[in-house]
């Protein structure tokens, strides 16, 4: 049986952390999602724009403090916007694959937030390498 290295351990607890704040942000993404859709009218695909910028931001602030806690932050502004620019990557495959499904299949069409768990997927690998890498070094 191969034994992950210590660097590689770290690294597995560290995606799954992300992952964790990656539910937090999901449970935010939908509860904004239909805060919008329900209370403001919007559609789901305006609806999204927002919901997602609430949701990144929260994902920043529970990384920061949790998953990368051990590296060094510098200014938080400067961080958060990294982090939306870095973010603004994942949102492409995030949102293309929301919208792709919201507009071929119906069950998601209906129930919107399976199409936010199928984006959170999608841009969930890109988003952990890049934030690692160009945002909580």
């Amino acid at each position: 049986m191969i034994r992950p290295t210590k660097a590689q351990r770290a690294l597995i607890i560290q995606f799954f952390k992300f992952g964790l704040v990656g539910v937090i942000g999901y449970i935010v993404d939908v509860g904004v999602l239909k805060l919008c859709m329900s209370v403001f009218g919007m559609g789901p695909y305006v609806g999204r724009l927002f919901s997602f910028f609430i949701a990144a931001t929260t994902t920043w602030i529970c990384n920061r403090l949790f998953t990368f806690r051990e590296q060094k932050h510098g200014h938080a502004g400067k961080q958060w916007a990294r982090f939306l620019v870095v973010c603004a990557g994942g949102f492409v495959l995030n949102y293309g694959a929301y919208a792709v499904l919201i507009a071929t299949v119906s069950v998601v069409h209906d129930y919107p937030s399976l199409g936010v768990a199928a984006g959170s997927v999608a841009g969930m690998f890109f988003n952990f390498f890049a934030a690692r890498k160009l945002v909580f070094r």
